[in-house]
């Protein structure tokens, strides 16, 4: 019984150690400059990452990207599927934001992703 804990324990202590570090997911609105389309992003653990892998950058249509963490995933023996759940979000975001998205968002919700993803407003 406390081996099955201890199993549980380990895997799952990425998740606890990302939540307790970086906070849970927050969602925040965003939109093209062009379009005027509205999406979402996601800042803080990205836990989505950690229970799915290398499949959620393909469910968000970043089809190369999400093969890249595959192939890197099976060359370090899934040791990047426990570091990237640390820094998908950010690199998500960032992405986004540099391909004419804005934040659009209460402000409250602007300044976290503004002081997550270490930017300023534009």
């Amino acid at each position: 019984m406390i081996g099955y804990l201890l199993i549980l324990l380990a895997v799952f202590l990425p998740l606890f150690v990302g939540v307790i570090l970086f906070g849970w997911q927050e969602e925040i609105k965003i939109r093209h400059k062009e379009s005027g389309i509205e999406g979402t992003l996601f800042v803080g653990y990205t836990w989505t990452y950690f229970l799915f892998g290398f499949f959620v950058p393909i469910f968000r249509g970043e089809i190369t990207i999400g093969l890249s963490h595959l192939i890197l995933s099976l060359l370090t023996l899934g040791l990047f599927q426990l570091v990237m759940p640390f820094l998908y979000n950010r690199q998500y975001s960032t992405r986004l934001l540099n391909d004419s998205w804005v934040l659009n968002d209460i402000p409250e919700k602007n300044e976290l992703a503004e002081a997550r993803l270490g930017i300023t407003a534009a």
